[in-house]
């Protein structure tokens, strides 16, 4: 996994002084990168009993769409609220400096789907909260939380500590 963090570029103090912004559009653009990416995420799920995948918006459906195609399941956005055209289930979160809330269609999760929900990356947690919150609302099981990049010293997986967690790079420190 080292060549796909070697990928990531890091952004000093964005978007405020003191933070170190892991920025993966760089992987995205990098052909062999985003296809070792989505291999190893694929190859973690494709013997697993997944009805569909969750993307959290935005670069979570990037990520999250493409697998759902490769494992032949269907794609569901989980978006900011006021952009999905249906009745939603609403969800809202704390943030560090705020709050915010997430929105997902009523009718895209049926009872006892299995759920894996995505997103690029794992920083203190609040949003994948609100996700798992929300498909579990709406009478789904939550398979597991994926991730590319976890900054563990956020201690995001104490927020997700009653939802499997996975990730493939971590950034530590910095």
């Amino acid at each position: 996994m080292e060549s796909i963090k070697k990928t990531i570029r890091t952004i000093p103090h964005f978007p405020k002084k003191g933070i170190m912004f892991r920025d993966i559009t760089t992987l995205l653009k990098d052909a062999v990168a985003l296809r070792e990416t989505i291999d190893a995420l694929v190859k973690r799920y494709q013997e697993r009993s997944i009805d569909v995948v969750a993307g959290i918006e935005s670069r979570g459906f990037i990520i999250a769409g493409t697998m759902a195609y490769v494992l032949g399941k269907g794609f569901i956005p989980i978006r900011k609220p006021g952009k999905l055209p249906a009745e939603t289930y609403r969800v809202d979160y704390e943030l560090e400096y705020g709050s915010d809330a997430i929105e997902m269609h009523k009718d895209a999760v049926t009872r006892g789907a299995q759920v894996l929900i995505v997103d690029d990356l794992l920083a203190t947690g609040g949003t994948m909260k609100a996700a798992c919150e929300i498909v579990e609302k709406a009478g789904g099981e939550v398979v597991e939380c994926a991730f590319i990049v976890d900054l563990p010293d956020l201690k995001g997986r104490e927020k997700l500590k009653d939802y499997p967690v996975f990730t493939l790079v971590e950034f530590e420190g910095e």
